[in-house]
């Protein structure tokens, strides 16, 4: 087997994602959850529907401690979906495309976000 003498490609051990490619694949993860929630509500519309004794089951299942953290996961995702998208009407109108002003948004708008969620979780 030869062996070529050529240099290898950035790896993740040696490459850093700046915050403005880590907030893009968050914004996506985010999404994907979002969607998934969806299909939470409508389960519980289901229950809804079904009657008491079938809401009552499913307020049980909302009590469980991975429920909970679930339930404050798809908060967290929706205000954080909700800044990045703000920010892509921002770009819509051709704002803010600058290096320096995409780190800065960047870091606004994953602050706002963990605002609204401890706003929301104190509240």
């Amino acid at each position: 087997m030869a062996v070529h003498n050529r240099p290898l490609s950035p790896h993740l051990q040696v490459y850093r994602l700046p915050i403005t490619g880590l907030i893009s694949i968050t914004h996506r993860i985010t999404g994907v959850l979002l969607s998934g929630a969806l299909l939470f509500a409508v389960i519980a519309l289901f229950a809804i529907a079904a009657g008491p004794e079938q809401y009552s089951s499913f307020q049980a299942c909302l009590a469980w401690p991975p429920s909970r953290l679930a339930y404050w996961g798809i908060i967290f995702a929706l205000y954080f979906h909700l800044c990045h998208g703000i920010r892509h009407l921002i770009w819509d109108i051709g704002k803010t495309f600058e290096k320096a002003a995409l780190t800065r948004y960047a870091v606004i708008e994953l602050g706002v976000a963990v605002l609204l969620f401890l706003i929301t979780f104190i509240y």
